[in-house]
């Protein structure tokens, strides 16, 4: 039994001496904890904006608007379809619910009418959130009007003018994802390399430094032309998905975010003394990101302060870009915002790599 304690005694002491252990047992979970319940803790905070256009102007469509707007997950703007359909394609909102006009005429006269529902495919959750409560205030208006009867229905549109599926929206997100962590785990191959001696080595040899840096910098660029080919060719070949932008500026929205996130990797890397150390922080840096840049959840179920942090991040906008240049996504930023913020993130971060990127 001695034997037993001493030797679980010894793990213990082992386990606290071990940093990336620590980080992935306790810290790393934890982080999660976190993460999660502020995205679907209900805070309170989180809402989802849509537009209400009112071209009946009657009883009826009034009623309806009332009902949206004391939905608490929803906050309601008014206008003229031309502006809810701008303000939507900016981002600026997630749905909008039109009633036509007739509908309070075809409600007295207890025949059939529609309200149009237009959603975007590329925000499936919260297009499924904001159907799931139109569908609900339809049917208590039509349990109030008509006693439970399908006076008033729901016409289901979107703003793309091609049919593309939701797949479709995920590939450019997916691969945002891809060129991210290529860059971001660079870091870890050049700490282990700087820690064993070997960039010293390199460093003395009479080649220069800056092509040692420059191949490997073009190593990866190829691996992310290779990651962009073979990503785009699943979606086109087995999910059929149609890319309806520019190829070419696309392929320069994918090396202008290769090389943003190398660069960032590069300035980790100056910083980071051990593997171990490389490892938990390049975790820490793309997790949140994953999860907070909208490629996997919408902007409009982060609380307001994690929307803050999301704008602060680069796979925002590099998902945002690839996604409006492949498949005409509904925006989180101009194209230009996105370039520039991309651009800046790349300049920064190379900038503070080669002032402190250090061989030994």
């Amino acid at each position: 039994m001695n034997t037993l304690l001493r030797l679980t005694v010894a793990n213990i002491r082992s386990l606290v001496r071990d940093r990336a252990a620590l980080f992935w047992t306790f810290f790393f979970p934890v982080m999660f904890v976190f993460l999660f319940g502020w995205i679907f803790g209900g805070s309170g905070d989180s809402k989802v904006a849509i537009g209400f256009v009112d071209q009946d102007n009657t009883p009826v469509s009034m009623g309806l608007e009332q009902a949206f707007s004391q939905v608490s997950l929803l906050t309601v703007q008014t206008g003229s379809l031309e502006a809810e359909k701008a303000a939507m394609q900016h981002g600026d909102i997630s749905a909008i619910v039109v009633v036509p006009s007739g509908a309070g005429a075809a409600v007295a006269a207890k025949s059939t009418t529609s309200i149009q529902l237009y959603t975007d495919p590329s925000s499936s959750q919260v297009s499924q959130v904001v159907t799931q409560v139109a569908d609900q205030i339809v049917a208590a208006s039509n349990l109030h009007i008509a006693g439970g009867s399908a006076v008033v229905g729901i016409q289901p549109m979107t703003l793309q003018s091609t049919n593309i599926s939701s797949v479709a929206y995920l590939v450019p997100s997916i691969l945002a994802m891809a060129l991210m962590q290529l860059g971001v785990f660079a870091a870890i191959p050049l700490v282990q390399q700087r820690e064993k001696g070997i960039l010293k080595r390199l460093g003395a040899t009479p080649l220069a430094r800056w092509k040692l840096v420059g191949s490997n910098v073009l190593l990866r660029l190829l691996v992310a032309i290779v990651d962009a080919v073979v990503i785009l060719g699943i979606g086109l070949v087995f999910f059929n998905v149609k890319i309806v932008g520019s190829l070419i500026v696309a392929a320069g929205l994918i090396l202008l975010g290769a090389g943003a996130f190398l660069a960032i990797g590069f300035a980790l890397a100056s910083f980071l003394k051990t593997e171990e150390q490389a490892t938990g922080v390049v975790q820490v840096v793309q997790m949140p990101m994953m999860f907070l840049s909208g490629i996997f959840f919408s902007f409009d179920f982060l609380p307001g302060f994690l929307q803050t942090i999301a704008r602060l991040m680069p796979l925002t906008y590099l998902g945002d870009a690839l996604r409006q240049v492949m498949v005409n996504g509904t925006q989180v930023a101009p194209l230009g915002v996105d370039v520039a913020v991309l651009t800046g993130w790349l300049v920064v971060c190379l900038t503070i790599a080669a002032r402190s990127f250090r061989w030994e």
